[in-house]
This record gives structure tokens, sequence and C-alpha cells, in this order.
């Protein structure tokens, strides 16, 4: 009979040569010889409403379940294990790092420890293999999609990085909507030597021309940034793009970084809705608002240079940066949803207990309810959150005290 460990080194084996349409197949033949009754693998869908089952060859096909109404859509939602009344079927957070894939239905005559936490180490490696195949398979990128995307928002999701990063010193995560049709919003996230650098972007229009824009934006403050350029350079990267390539298109910007080891915050905001902080469960008005220099795109940062500020942060505080998107929509009665509004959902999230990629993700399914699930403009919204001592709101949704 085959080891535990020989069962996990032939499905890794096995999985290099094989395609995402037999990945779920290979895991369930895994799971049977570690002594499972079945498997099957859930993604969820790009605006994190439902869990999708990914084909599995041979059996019947699973029904698409509910984020928030479901035992795996808990499972999902608070990072940790799930098990039925009858203790037959547990639900298995599938995560790379801090981001959340979907979930693994494991399935036993008798699911006892032992073998739930050999189910666990399976749900790791199978989110492993997901995230491998998920660069080069359409067929992933399609059961995540529940209907067709435009250009322009094709362009910027390729250029986005995953929507949750972290280490035990600090958290990111971010939501983009209208995730099928953005057209001029983008955000950035990446861990450096030093901490995390940040940028919430929001060009002028609508259309396929405001999508490049933010492509061409996104693009020039990665290139900058890892030539080693400062926070002024980037902003002044991104403006003479702007100014040479796409003539009369505006783009206000948030571009930040945060000294992991200090909690160092700084920032340059362009023309931009100013940073919020949350601190103990509350809005610190004003404490981030600072005078913003001017929209990029007129070509004006190299001869008048933004202004860098800097903020010393306290362990358990939350930065969010938004786009006007957010604040400005409006219910069809005319109802602005507003600063107030946004920072209170965060809040209740954060009273909750919730971890910052659920946050957001209730956050944005009140803001598209708010407006009827029709959004009149694109709205981004990253929160981040420096937790020094590796206890900060994902440790705690996997059971940390």
């Amino acid at each position: 009979m085959s080891t535990y460990e020989d069962v996990l080194a032939d499905l890794l084996s096995r999985s290099q040569l094989l395609s995402v349409r037999e990945l779920a197949g290979l895991v369930d033949d895994a799971g049977r010889h570690m002594g499972l009754q079945g498997t099957a693998m859930y993604v969820a869908d790009l605006q994190q409403i439902r869990l999708i089952a990914l084909p599995q060859p041979g059996a019947a096909r699973q029904e698409n379940l509910d984020i928030d109404t479901s035992l795996a859509g808990l499972a999902y939602r608070t990072q940790q294990v799930q098990r039925s009344r009858d203790g037959g079927t547990a639900w298995l957070p599938m995560i790379d790092g801090i981001e959340r894939l979907g979930v693994l239905m494991v399935t036993a005559p008798s699911l006892g420890d032992a073998l739930l936490r050999r189910s666990e180490t399976l749900a790791g490696v199978a989110a492993l293999l997901v995230v491998s195949k998920s660069s080069h398979s359409d067929l992933l990128v399609e059961v995540e999609r529940m209907r067709a995307m435009t250009v322009q928002a094709e362009l910027l999701w390729a250029f986005l990085p995953p929507r949750t990063i972290g280490t035990a010193e600090v958290t990111s995560s971010a939501v983009l909507e209208p995730a099928y049709d953005i057209g001029g919003d983008t955000f950035d996230h990446s861990l450096d030597e030093r901490g995390l650098h940040l940028t919430v972007m929001d060009s002028m229009g609508h259309d396929l021309a405001s999508g490049g824009a933010s492509a061409a934006g996104l693009a020039a403050c990665r290139a900058t940034r890892r030539s080693g350029g400062s926070l002024t350079d980037i902003v002044t990267a991104i403006d003479r793009i702007l100014d040479q390539w796409f003539i009369d298109r505006l783009m206000t910007a948030v571009v930040a970084h945060l000294d992991t080891s200090d909690g160092r915050l700084t920032w340059i905001n362009c023309g931009h809705p100013p940073p919020l902080l949350i601190r103990q469960g509350r809005v610190l008005p004003q404490v981030l608002a600072r005078d913003p220099d001017l929209p990029l795109g007129w070509g004006f940062v190299t001869e008048f240079p933004p202004t860098e500020h800097s903020q010393r942060l306290q362990p358990g505080d939350r930065i969010l940066l938004y786009s006007d998107g957010v604040t400005d929509a409006r219910s069809p009665d005319g109802d602005l949803y507003g600063e107030e509004r946004l920072a209170d959902t965060v809040i209740r999230a954060t009273a909750a207990g919730d971890p910052a990629p659920e946050a957001l993700r209730r956050l944005i399914l009140g803001l598209r309810q708010h407006q009827g699930h029709k959004l009149r403009d694109d709205a981004t919204i990253l929160l981040t959150e420096w937790h020094p001592s590796g206890r900060g709101t994902t440790a705690r949704a996997r059971g940390g005290s």
C-alpha cells in the first residue's frame, strides 16, 4: 500500500503534464489512495458570489454553490474547515499563501482527525496546482467567469496582481468592480525588501483608451520601482507616459509604501481621494488628508515634483485606499454611498472578525446592491493592515488568538 508521502509525490509528478480539465480527477485519485471516498474541487467566480466546480472526468456534474448561504461558502469566507452534521463530508479552503482560491470537498465513511489533516494538506497541494496552471489555462478562466468580459477589462485583469497578498507583518487585499466591464481603475500591491508597495489609479473615462492608460501607468510604476526608483520617480514616470502617449487622458492616483519594520507609511496623492486610517475600530478623520498634487497626464511633475507625505502607524492599523467610484455611487433613488458608509462597513466587518478579503467582499456586495447591481463607474478598494506581531485578521480567521 502506498504511503501518504508516496501519494503526494505521485500527485505532483503526474500533474506536470496534465491540463486543468484533468486536475480535479487527479486530486480525487490521490484522495482515494489516502483513504477518502471522493473529492471535488471548487473555485470562486470572479466576483466571489459562487463556488464553481471544476470538471471531473467520469463523475456526476456538481452544482454551483452560493458563497453566502452554503457550508462550502462558509469554509471559503472564514478560511476554516467546515464539517457536515453527519461527519462524512468536510469542506476545506484552498489557499495560495493568503489568497482564497476556492474549496475542496472531501467525503469518507469516517473523517477522523488524522485523515482530516491529510485532507488539509491535499487541499493545499490542490491550490498550488490550480495556481501553477492558471497563467495558461483558458478553461480555468472560463470556469471563473459568469459572462463575457469587455476588451478593456480583459486588458486590465491581465495586469493585476493577486487580490490578496501578505506576510506575518502585513496583509493587503483589493477588489475591483464592475469586474467584467472595468475601464480606468486599477490597483497594485507588492512586497519588497523593506515592506509593501501600494498603488490605486483611476484613469479618466471608461473605454479602451482608459484601460490602456491604466495598464501603461501600472507598467511604468512597476518598471520604475523595480529599478530602485522612489515614489517621486514612480509618479514622474507615470506622468511622462501619459503625457507622451495618452493625450488628454488624465489620471488620479495614490502611490504609497509601508515600511513593515517600523510602520512608516509614505505616500503621494495626485488628485485622488485621501487614504483613510482605521484604528481600533474607528476611522480617524483627516489624519491622512493632505493637499493633493495635480492629477497625472499634464506633464507638470518634472517641473513641479510631487509632495511625499508620511505618517507613523500603530500595530493593527488599517489603511483604506479607494477610487471615487465607491463614495460617489448612488442608489436608484439618488442616495450617495459616501465616505461615512464606506468606513462604517469596514469597521463593522472588523468588529465581526472578518479577514480583510472577506471584509472587502462584503463591502463590494453591498455597493452593488446600493446601486441596484448596475455600477455606473469603476469602484476600487484596497485595504491594508499592519500587524507586526503576526496576529492579523487572516491569522485570526484561521483559528489564531
